[in-house]
């Protein structure tokens, strides 16, 4: 039986319809991050979707030394504050270090463990210690299988607002390839998994200083995940991607949101029509 995760007034888990957590790459600006995250609710009105607002204060996991890292901790989280309470919608960035859990987790509602860190032990466990939801990304390492241990650290707090998240996993140099089967695989572990279609389509470090990526693959990927069966979509989306400061090549045009949504539900609900949660 799914172990449901309830953020707010969202319920992620079972036979829920997915939730979406969505936003910028990286943190620009409040008045950005206002605009985003309106027209992210606007594309997620027609089909009644529930919004998770993701953005990262600092983007640790950079290519290089030259690419931009964002606004910082404290003016991040001022910002991500500012957003959920204007809103009213929980919002997820990423941790990367145990002392960043405490001072996060006063802003936000999900804290985020990036792929690269997903084994850190004193990470996850001060993740945990907050109470907070935690989602955890599936390092592109790591089998799907080994998450369980993953979860297990977490749960070792007595935390169990537990997301497991598939974002790709290497083949060969500046590749990633999903692997389906990891999704029903780590659900196995009661908890519910989310699928990472922007980070699917990531060729990291495929433009030497950058990451590139084929955005034009995220509709495929996200599609076959709902038919597969998830508790929760991730998807960046930004109004002009290719100007974006990090990850550009991997989102999804604002634009283009309301309809992918809208198509995905429907994959989505005929999967969980006959659902056992």
């Amino acid at each position: 039986m799914s172990h449901i995760v309830t953020i707010g007034d969202i319920a992620i888990g079972g036979s829920n319809p997915f939730a979406l957590l969505a936003g910028p790459c990286q943190l620009q600006s409040l008045d950005h991050a206002r605009a985003m995250c309106a027209g992210i609710l606007e594309a997620c009105a027609p089909s009644g979707t529930k919004l998770i607002f993701k953005a990262s204060y600092d983007k640790a996991n950079r290519s290089s030394i030259g690419t931009e890292r964002g606004l910082g901790m404290d003016a991040g989280l001022e910002i991500l504050a500012k957003i959920r309470d204007e809103f009213g919608v929980p919002v997820v960035t990423d941790v990367h270090e145990p002392w960043q859990c405490e001072k996060a987790a006063q802003a936000v509602d999900v804290l985020q463990i990036p792929a690269f860190l997903c084994r850190q032990t004193d990470l996850l466990l001060a993740a945990g210690e907050t109470g907070k939801a935690i989602n955890v990304k599936k390092g592109q390492f790591l089998a799907p299988w080994d998450m369980r241990h993953v979860a297990a650290k977490i749960e070792s707090t007595g935390n169990r607002n537990i997301m497991l998240c598939d974002r790709g996993t290497s083949f060969g140099y500046n590749t990633l390839v999903t692997d389906f089967r990891g999704l029903p695989t780590m659900a196995q572990t009661g908890y519910p998994v989310v699928f990472d279609a922007t980070h699917s389509v990531q060729q990291p470090g495929g433009q030497g200083a950058t990451s590139g990526g084929q955005r034009e693959f995220v509709p495929v990927l996200a599609r076959a995940a709902c038919a597969v069966g998830i508790s929760a979509l991730f998807i960046e989306t930004h109004e002009d991607p290719d100007n974006a400061p990090s990850d550009g090549p991997n989102m999804v045009p604002l634009d283009q949101m309301e309809a992918l949504i809208g198509r995905l539900r429907a994959y989505d609900a005929l999967t969980k029509e006959n659902f056992d949660a």
